[in-house]
């Protein structure tokens, strides 16, 4: 394991130590699932439905925290048949969707979102002929039910479209009041307010939480990594791990460790189960 600070091993020995009291947040693209051209057909590593059922049974939480809608996730996570492997075991997954803003859960099965931002809409059906006006109109559209997502992953120049479009879309987005969030080959227009690190707050302050851990691995997940590192100030366990790699390192400064994409993912997860002690049901604050 590469950790990138001098508290990076400590943090993750507390981490382990305090297991029981902790939550692990883990991001969805690039984490739990690699980044693909089409994200319809992102589904996640094959290790990833065993270690999140071993960690389940040793952390008080396990989350996926996503920019993707809960139903999106699950889907293509399988989460339900993960979350009912959760339930028997007597604890629960949950996903917090769209930053936050949806949630689903095991226990539940159902998801619970607003309703779509005002000036959404209108956004949308300006935003075909916006992209044809600046040559853009290869560019994938992705719409969820709180935000849309311009991808240019698909196109001849990604890197150089991706610069072109975000100023474009940037201006669009403000005579709507409407957020901007850059990712990798990516641009998403959402709700304002609407990030990880407000997830990740209310995590913590659901299931009191004295640890943390978050993995991520794009600019949405900066929020995150900041709230964690605010909550680390206040005496929290906190641990940052970027699941990296060469189109964003913008995580890699904030982070503790850097783990090579979802398969790093996975080898420091199974690390992590294999580094606790057995799962104990009757352990304090289970």
């Amino acid at each position: 394991m590469e950790f990138l600070t001098r508290a990076g091993r400590q943090r993750y020995d507390e981490l382990v130590a305090d297991a029981a009291q902790g939550v692990v947040c883990l991001d969805f693209d690039g984490v739990l699932a690699p980044i693909v051209d089409d994200p319809s057909q992102a589904h996640i590593h094959p290790d990833a439905a065993d270690v999140l059922v071993d960690l389940a049974a040793r952390f008080r939480g396990v989350a996926v925290v996503t920019g993707r809608p809960c139903r999106q996730a699950v889907t293509l996570g399988d989460l339900d048949a993960v979350g009912r492997r959760i339930l028997e075991a007597g604890q629960d997954l949950q996903v917090l969707g769209q930053y936050g803003n949806e949630r689903w859960s095991a226990s539940s099965g159902r998801v619970v979102s607003p309703r779509p931002p005002r000036g959404l809409a209108s956004f949308v059906a300006e935003l075909p002929d916006l992209l044809r006006r600046e040559g853009l109109e290869d560019a994938h559209l992705e719409q969820k039910s709180l935000a849309v997502a311009v991808h240019t992953r698909r196109m001849a120049d990604p890197v150089g479209a991706l610069e072109r479009l975000t100023p474009v879309l940037r201006k669009a987005a403000a005579r709507y009041d409407l957020a901007l969030e850059p990712g990798r080959m990516v641009v998403e227009v959402r709700a304002p307010g609407m990030n990880k690190g407000n997830a990740v707050r209310t995590l913590q302050k659901e299931l009191h939480a004295d640890a943390m851990m978050f993995v991520g691995d794009d600019l949405g997940d900066v929020d995150a990594f900041e709230a964690i590192i605010d909550l680390r100030r206040r005496g929290m366990v906190g641990f940052l791990v970027c699941s990296g790699s060469q189109e964003q390192r913008a995580l890699v400064e904030l982070a503790d460790l850097l783990v090579d994409g979802p398969d790093g993912v996975m080898q420091l997860l199974k690390q992590i189960v294999a580094d606790l002690p057995p799962p104990d049901a009757d352990a304090p604050g289970r």
